[in-house]
């Protein structure tokens, strides 16, 4: 929990990751160029006093990540968002056992959600369900331009996706969250591409789809779509370090993510460890539209409380304290 000026805020880091970008685990090239690529976002987009070593940075651990999101990040709960990436790491890109195992060991702070890839056909099927029953899924993290064999990518209706995607209501995992953002070097800027999301979406909903990223650079595109499909969220992993970086590009952002989708369907998320939340939600906290962008409206106390914590925790059915919630949401 943040408590500021005398609100208290209930933090739902939506989008955590535990990897391994070692050069131990390296499967090849493109295993260096994606961690690499990482890493230029956390040094580019982070205030200096929170960059971290680049030896850190490869991999970290679940204690870190249990002080750096919870003892000073002020999360009360987060979600694992697995990034499997087997065609460049020996042992997959997140972690799954080390991950699995702290949200087992800490089920009031943690949520795993896991991956699959449609590309696996009837295997990924009978895989999934073993994964369903294994971690309990209530979500996963799909990422359509991961590399598979001479495949760059996929699109979410194609038939084996869609094939997925009913399997996933079958199993009851109701939220999807998907990859649609900036491009990370060498996986192909188009792959990310979010037109596929207004399909599924129409055609599944009683599914929940989360673009993560709120799809940038492609954000008028996914605002057109999420306003239309109320099943459609916007995920701020990627957005949220602008409020430091680039503070009118992130006025921007959130000012039109509050106008085409409102208040109740924006996710904060740190990517950590792209980024830690403790600075992230210090930021936003103290954030406002700046007085020359008079387009967008000012950002009110309860929609900084639902965005940092209360969507996602309606999403995930978390229990949050009555003296947290905002006004309208207290039954």
């Amino acid at each position: 929990m943040y408590e500021k000026d005398g609100e208290k805020y209930y933090v739902v880091d939506a989008h955590v990751h535990l990897w391994d970008g070692r050069e131990s685990n390296l499967k090849n090239v493109h295993g260096k160029q994606f961690i690499d690529c990482f890493y230029d976002y956390h040094r580019n987009l982070s205030p200096e006093e929170q960059v971290w070593d680049y030896d850190t940075y490869t991999y970290y651990g679940g204690q870190r990540l249990m002080k750096d999101v919870f003892e000073d990040g002020y999360a009360d709960h987060a979600i694992f968002q697995a990034t499997l990436l087997n065609d460049f790491y020996k042992k997959g890109f997140g972690q799954t056992d080390e991950a699995f195992g702290l949200a087992t060991e800490h089920p009031d702070k943690l949520t795993y959600n896991h991956a699959y890839d449609p590309r696996n056909g009837e295997a990924g099927l009978e895989q999934l369900r073993r994964d369903a029953e294994r971690f309990g899924l209530k979500g996963v993290k799909l990422y359509t331009a991961e590399w598979h064999g001479d495949s760059r990518g996929y699109k979410l209706d194609e038939p084996w996706s869609r094939r997925y995607l009913e399997e996933c209501l079958k199993l009851g995992i109701k939220n999807i969250h998907v990859h649609k953002g900036p491009t990370i070097r060498p996986l192909d800027r188009d792959a990310f591409d979010v037109a596929d999301i207004d399909k599924v979406a129409t055609d599944y909903l009683d599914l929940n789809f989360v673009v993560e990223h709120v799809g940038l650079p492609r954000l008028e595109d996914f605002c057109w779509i999420a306003t239309q499909e109320s099943n459609v969220y916007g995920g701020l992993a990627v957005a949220m370090p602008f409020v430091h970086a680039r503070p009118k590009y992130f006025a921007q952002i959130i000012g039109e993510l509050l106008y085409w989708l409102g208040e109740d369907k924006i996710l904060f998320a740190s990517d950590y460890a792209l980024w830690t939340p403790k600075w992230l939600v210090e930021k936003f906290v103290d954030f406002q539209i700046p007085d020359d962008l008079p387009e967008y409206a000012p950002i009110t106390t309860a929609q900084k409380k639902k965005i940092l914590g209360l969507n996602a925790a309606a999403l995930y059915g978390l229990d949050v304290p009555a003296e947290l919630q905002v006004a309208e949401a207290v039954a």
